[in-house]
């Protein structure tokens, strides 16, 4: 792991967004990345950790010809692109021409999205047992009783080894006042961004209506008229010139 991380620390900084990035014995890269919801620059953000970590090979003293593959592996609860059904969506550098050549395989994204699963288990079927058993761990990890989860991922003893440290995180009263704390300030988060897109919808809509109304007024709609379009009031209307 190479941005080992604190869980106390983790729990503690409310601003924290979980970012793991990993080097295999073979020197290939991984960021695995968790999601909870959706923003504007998302797709741009996913692109940028994964040229990031490309880019800092680098700075190692690496050479070009010596420069390893990094995987991008972001978890979501939602859908990048409705278009594509599948849990597990794969991104490469492929010609337009003809899919089949590769520009490089040193560039990959793998989308692995959990929010049909919390509804029901359709289409674990299309991952091998590995991938199915950590999909059944992150969805229901926190919620599933002790003992199914454990025989549920029985045959896949690195699965069962995170869940059991999961676990003794989960029993020590003070992490999970901690994380229940950031799980707060996370929704509370969520409220704020709602309210004030809510808030600045209201107002463009009423600025809206009054751009509407002093155009009618210039044009010479009866005031009534142009009431009853825009909603304001016949005195609002009145003061535009």
């Amino acid at each position: 792991m190479l941005n080992a991380f604190s869980l106390q620390e983790y729990a503690i900084d409310k601003r924290i967004i979980l970012d793991v990035r990993v080097e295999d014995v073979t020197g290939a890269f991984y960021n695995v990345e968790v999601q909870k919801q959706e923003h504007p620059a998302f797709l741009e953000r996913m692109l940028f950790g994964w040229a990031e970590t490309y880019r800092t090979q680098l700075l190692r003293g690496e050479k070009y010809d010596e420069l390893r593959p990094v995987r991008s592996i972001i978890i979501t609860e939602f859908p990048i692109f409705t278009s594509l059904t599948r849990l597990h969506a794969v991104f490469e550098l492929r010609a337009r021409e003809n899919p089949a050549v590769l520009f490089s395989d040193h560039c990959q994204i793998h989308v692995l999205r959990l929010g049909d699963l919390l509804r029901d288990l359709v289409g674990l079927d299309q991952f091998c047992l590995d991938l199915r058993s950590w999909m059944q761990f992150w969805v229901y990890g926190s919620t599933l009783e002790e003992r199914k989860m454990s025989a549920m991922l029985q045959e896949t003893p690195a699965v069962l080894e995170a869940y059991e440290e999961f676990k003794r995180f989960s029993s020590d009263p003070i992490m999970r006042e901690k994380v229940q704390a950031r799980e707060r300030y996370l929704i509370d988060e969520r409220l704020k961004l709602g309210g004030a897109r809510r808030e600045g919808e209201t107002i463009g809509e009423a600025r809206k209506a009054r751009e509407t109304a002093r155009n009618m007024k210039r044009k010479g709609y009866p005031i009534s008229d142009i009431a009853e379009l825009t909603g304001l009031t016949l005195s609002e209307i009145e003061q535009f010139g």
